[in-house]
């Protein structure tokens, strides 16, 4: 008790800048002698602070590169236990070319909404095709796992990993000689990004540039298709949205990331001579969609009876968006990529100017929220409660309206599914995969 009073004094009278410590008159050592034992005691608990106090203020050593922690939500291949021989032929199968004129494609994101539909489509007409994706849990990731066995019984393996993984990512072009890459993977969601904006950093800017990074080096150099977005347009008052317009308003972190994605692209275009060709999407939905998105979480919630969001903007506005039924995208995603010029760089360094291009897909019919909820009601045979609200300034916009004159152009892309029925397609899978009662809550 004595030992623990004495650290407990001299520790509330330790200055906190190290090397500074003076002894003060009225110490111990000025006072008249005790007991021989108790003054061990006590010379022993100044050894020990002094020890205590070298530990914990000593100036802390710069740790190696290889001696600091490591970022869970990558995988390396230093620490992954199923890379051998077998899963060497799984990538190998995968993205062998089945038809004349096939392609062989790097997926990312493919456990993902939109690379789950073009994995696919890419796979039913005869092309290689290598799905990557984390697996993150930013949505249920059991809809991811069950786009993932959807996409194993076409015949497409998707390895577990992360973009920021530069030896993976090497790995996959040292098995397979990449003729394109469709980049899918990303952190979506606007709001999301008031929440963990590291997310965003992390995929959409530091894991472009790392995908980018190991493409520039394979020789040849793949030609690369990748998402942005309809978000980048931000505050723009002008519709329909044309690619010529500005894109340096962003209204939503989300959005400002994807524009730097598009600025990144253009530098890697200019400095080694890869293809890029960017796309906006405009408000995906359908079978298989992201249960963020508003028309999937309003059909649980009006099933559930629960109320549901209707946002008006300023006066009494109307909310609307340019919905985009997902077969839409994937013929746009096939037509950009079949449309894609080879990259013009070897090994790291440009020889010649390469093919940048950035397209609007969009459905050109932008749909107030409020009608979105009306179809529903007549889909679901279902009243819906709506709370009429503000449009919160989360990084939400009024309005989205793609102007798709360029991409009819370029690849005759022509949306086809208008929100009646593409809403039913949706309906019909959200009950079939929600029915074993199973899934309900998510």
């Amino acid at each position: 008790m004595v030992v623990r009073y004495l650290m407990k004094v001299e520790m509330d009278n330790t200055p906190s800048t190290p090397g500074k410590f003076k002894m003060e008159k009225g110490s111990y050592f000025h006072r008249p002698r005790w007991h021989t034992s108790l003054a061990k005691l006590t010379f022993w608990s100044f050894v020990f602070l002094g020890l205590m106090f070298i530990f914990f203020f000593r100036t802390p050593s710069i740790p190696s590169p290889s001696s600091l922690p490591t970022d869970h939500s990558r995988r390396s291949l230093r620490t992954y236990n199923n890379f051998g021989a077998a899963w060497e032929k799984r990538v190998r199968s995968s993205a062998r070319i089945r038809s004349p004129n096939g392609v062989s494609v790097l997926v990312t994101g493919a456990a993902g909404f939109v690379g789950t539909h073009v994995s696919a489509a890419l796979k039913r007409r005869g092309d290689g095709v290598l799905g990557l994706d984390n697996f993150n849990d930013y949505y249920d990731p059991s809809l991811k796992r069950a786009r993932q066995a959807l996409l194993e019984r076409t015949g497409v393996f998707i390895v577990e990993g992360d973009i920021n993984d530069v030896d993976l990512l090497k790995k996959l072009f040292e098995i397979v000689a990449f003729t394109h890459v469709m980049h899918l993977a990303a952190q979506a969601g606007v709001r999301y990004a008031m929440e963990n904006p590291g997310s965003y950093v992390h995929s959409n800017i530091a894991g472009f540039v790392n995908l980018l990074e190991v493409c520039k080096s394979m020789n040849p150099q793949p030609a690369i298709v990748w998402a942005s977005s309809s978000s980048v347009y931000g505050l723009n008052t002008k519709v329909p949205f044309s690619e010529r317009d500005r894109t340096d308003q962003p209204a939503s972190l989300y959005a400002a990331t994807k524009k730097a994605g598009e600025e990144i692209a253009h530098t890697y275009n200019h400095i080694y001579g890869l293809s890029l060709t960017g796309l906006r999407f405009f408000t995906v939905y359908g079978p298989w969609g992201r249960p963020d998105m508003a028309y999937f979480f309003f059909t649980r919630d009006i099933l559930k009876g629960k109320s549901i969001p209707i946002f008006e903007a300023a006066n009494h506005g109307t909310v609307a968006r340019d919905f985009t039924y997902i077969d839409d995208i994937v013929r746009g995603c096939l037509g950009a990529l079949d449309t894609a010029e080879k990259s013009t760089g070897s090994g790291g360094k440009k020889t010649g100017p390469a093919q940048l291009r950035v397209f609007n897909l969009g459905n050109t019919s932008p749909v107030p929220v409020s009608e979105l909820v009306s179809i529903l009601e007549r889909l679901l045979k279902v009243k819906a409660e709506r709370n009429i609200m503000k449009l919160p300034r989360n990084g939400d916009v009024q309005f989205t309206h793609a102007n798709i004159s360029y991409a009819q152009s370029e690849f005759g892309y022509k949306p086809k599914t208008d929100l009646q029925n593409g809403l039913k397609k949706f309906v019909q899978w959200y009950i079939n995969y929600y029915s074993d009662g199973k899934k309900a809550d998510q």
